[in-house]
């Protein structure tokens, strides 16, 4: 039976303190707003600096997500977005770059549809390193933490904001190689910034239960975010609804018709110098 492996997030994370640096992790909606689009943004994103990726499987109903992301799930699912494309996009990432770590972000549903211990472990097969599902709260886990450790995934939970001591407990015991943590109430999205204030609170909170080293999100859209995320002791930050605005400048879209990307090159170029300008904002003072 496979082990969870927190590996390649252990190896990642321990290079880059070596080096004074915080990880900086993309979330990229996958098949938006197509598979072979998809992957030509990954690797530019991956090129420029990313330290790991979060990429999200189309999904009907993204409660937790705000509107960039939601019309990016709109894209992908406009453009015939299924799960095993989604594993299909994972294996080839996974073969291009085998030592990045990979996580996934998918909403319940689908691993109920698919059936959990087929679910986690179809993304295992294909190369992912965690899962994490945006609304199943802690206290709700024990199920998928199971099937994920069975699996040989890390179950990733997201500690929220203003969370009880024993929520912040439970998510610290049960989540592998990372903590998603964030700062702030509400849906993701680049124009809510991070509460600058927040951000030391919540890291010392959660680093008082020990567990994963902390990634927050939710609200990091500019470097000044990432930079003060990593000051605040975070080991990095991720971010998702600025890299989707992104996407969404350089593609035609009137749902439900498919949607097409109007200048792949110019898109990857403006992404690639978004990229490394949050990535060099990691590298600590």
């Amino acid at each position: 039976m496979p082990t969870p492996t927190t590996s390649r997030y252990d190896s990642t994370f321990a290079a880059l303190q070596a080096k004074g640096e915080g990880a900086f992790v993309p979330f990229v909606m996958l098949s938006d707003p197509t598979p072979e689009d998809a992957l030509r943004i990954i690797d530019a994103v991956v090129n420029a600096g990313a330290d790991a990726l979060e990429l999200g499987v189309p999904f009907s109903d993204p409660v937790a997500d705000g509107p960039a992301i939601q019309a990016a799930h709109v894209r992908a699912l406009d453009g015939g977005a299924s799960i095993d494309k989604a594993l299909a996009q994972v294996r080839t990432i996974r073969e291009r770059y085998p030592d990045l770590p990979i996580g996934m972000l998918v909403y319940a549903n689908v691993a109920y549809v698919r059936g959990l211990d087929e679910f986690y472990a179809a993304f295992r097969e294909a190369g992912a390193d965690s899962v994490l599902l945006p609304d199943v709260p802690v206290r709700e886990s024990a199920a998928f933490s199971a099937a994920a450790e069975a699996a040989g995934i890390c179950p990733i939970y997201i500690a929220p904001a203003k969370a009880t001591a024993q929520t912040l407990e439970g998510v610290a015991a049960q989540s592998r190689g990372y903590i998603y943590a964030i700062s702030r109430d509400g849906v993701t999205g680049a124009d809510k910034a991070a509460s600058v204030e927040g951000l030391r609170e919540v890291v010392d909170n959660l680093q008082s239960y020990g567990g994963a080293p902390v990634l927050l999100g939710f609200g990091i859209s500019t470097p000044q975010h990432v930079a003060d995320a990593i000051a605040a002791g975070a080991a990095g930050a991720i971010t998702g609804s600025a890299i989707a605005n992104i996407v969404a400048k350089y593609t035609e879209h009137a749902h439900p018709e498919p949607a097409r990307i109007t200048d792949i090159d110019a898109l990857t170029r403006e992404l690639s110098a978004y990229v490394a300008q949050m990535k060099e904002a990691t590298i600590k003072a």
